[in-house]
């Protein structure tokens, strides 16, 4: 098993996870590398999810010899994907490839960075778009974004995301997170999972991830 409970999240393992996500850090990555490597990166989370979250069910299938008994997975044609814009849209292109049949919405939703951060730790966030697809009860539901900070714009995204309804699992995922974002998330969505391929350090003054990976969003996108 590639995905470890470390408490306040569950952390992606695989050695190629890691691998790529080495390569995203690398201030030298240029942006059609860094874009690709988070496509790959959803891919890799995609693939991690199916193995160590969902469910396989046993079923007689006949081959070209003989009848025999496979595996196949549960679920698979009811999968949501929500794509935090800008950032998570080469993400989402990755979780894609894993999940081809999944139902997508998208939320546009940004700090307001002209207020600053909070003496909570937040920021105010601006969501200028939404557009989800109705969610059912034998839904996995993932959202999607490659940074988790403050959590404060992940806080926002997931009561829109809950209003649409009761999924069966809903998910956060996420390339890097800090512990004060998974802080937050845990105290006000309890029962939500969150998956990372790292929990960094800390946040520095202006609730930006140390390590971290820069701006995703700016790098994917080559703008400042």
């Amino acid at each position: 098993m590639t995905i470890e409970d470390r408490g306040e999240a569950k952390v992606v393992t695989h050695a190629l996870a890691k691998h790529t996500l080495t390569q995203l850090r690398n201030v030298e990555t240029e942006q059609v590398a860094f874009r690709k490597g988070l496509v790959k990166l959803g891919r890799i989370c995609g693939y991690e999810i199916i193995d160590g979250v969902m469910e396989t069910a046993y079923e007689s299938v006949q081959t070209p010899l003989t009848e025999t008994t496979g595996e196949r997975v549960v679920g698979m044609d009811d999968v949501v994907i929500i794509n935090v814009l800008r950032a998570a849209t080469p993400f989402v292109e990755g979780l894609l490839k894993a999940f081809p049949r999944a139902r997508q919405g998208v939320i546009s939703a940004s700090r307001d960075e002209s207020g600053g951060m909070d003496d909570t730790g937040e920021f105010d966030i601006e969501v200028d778009y939404v557009k989800l697809p109705e969610i059912h009860p034998e839904d996995t539901v993932i959202v999607a974004d490659p940074m988790l900070a403050t959590g404060s714009t992940m806080a926002t995204v997931l009561e829109h995301v809950q209003g649409m309804g009761d999924p069966e699992r809903l998910l956060v995922l996420a390339a890097v997170s800090a512990p004060e974002g998974l802080v937050r998330l845990n105290e006000q969505f309890p029962d939500i999972d969150v998956l990372s391929v790292a929990i960094d350090d800390h946040l520095d003054d202006d609730g930006y991830i140390i390590p971290g990976l820069g701006d995703a969003g700016d790098r994917a996108f080559r703008t400042t």
